[in-house]
């Protein structure tokens, strides 16, 4: 197998483990809470959770990232959180568009989906070019 391939199939598995903690995060928060902004909650705790899963396996898994100490990880995390504004724009734009044109919790999580595929191919190339850079290692 190609080594362009396998690494291809391993961040759709890593970024579907993400997506799923981001969804089940959001999906627990509702549970939990049912105020006037129990879905804005839901978004943001999805959110951080998939951010924190992400990183963690995209620098072990995909990028094989070893920081030289806790400020260098720390310096990381922000450059990799810094990246994920952009990509964290198209998701949250598909899954409220979807919640606003179908009113639906299923069809809500069905518009994260899709932004979080879409965002996350988008992060790769940023993190491949601006994160975990040959150099910056």
């Amino acid at each position: 197998m190609l080594v362009s391939t396998k690494l291809a199939i391993n961040y759709v598995i890593l970024a579907l483990i993400a997506t799923a903690a981001n969804i089940g995060a959001q999906d627990l928060v509702i549970h939990v809470y049912s105020g006037a902004f129990d879905i804005l909650a839901s978004v943001m705790a999805g959110t951080g959770v998939g951010l924190v899963v992400k990183y963690i396996l995209d620098k072990r898994y995909i990028f094989h990232f070893r920081a030289h100490s806790v400020a260098h990880d720390t310096q990381t995390f922000a450059l990799y959180t810094v990246m994920g504004l952009a990509t964290t724009v198209v998701f949250w734009g598909f899954e409220f568009g979807f919640h606003y044109l179908f009113g639906t919790r299923e069809m809500r999580y069905l518009g994260g989906i899709i932004g979080l595929g879409l965002g996350y191919l988008m992060k790769y190339h940023l993190d491949k070019r601006y994160v975990f850079r040959a150099g910056a290692q």
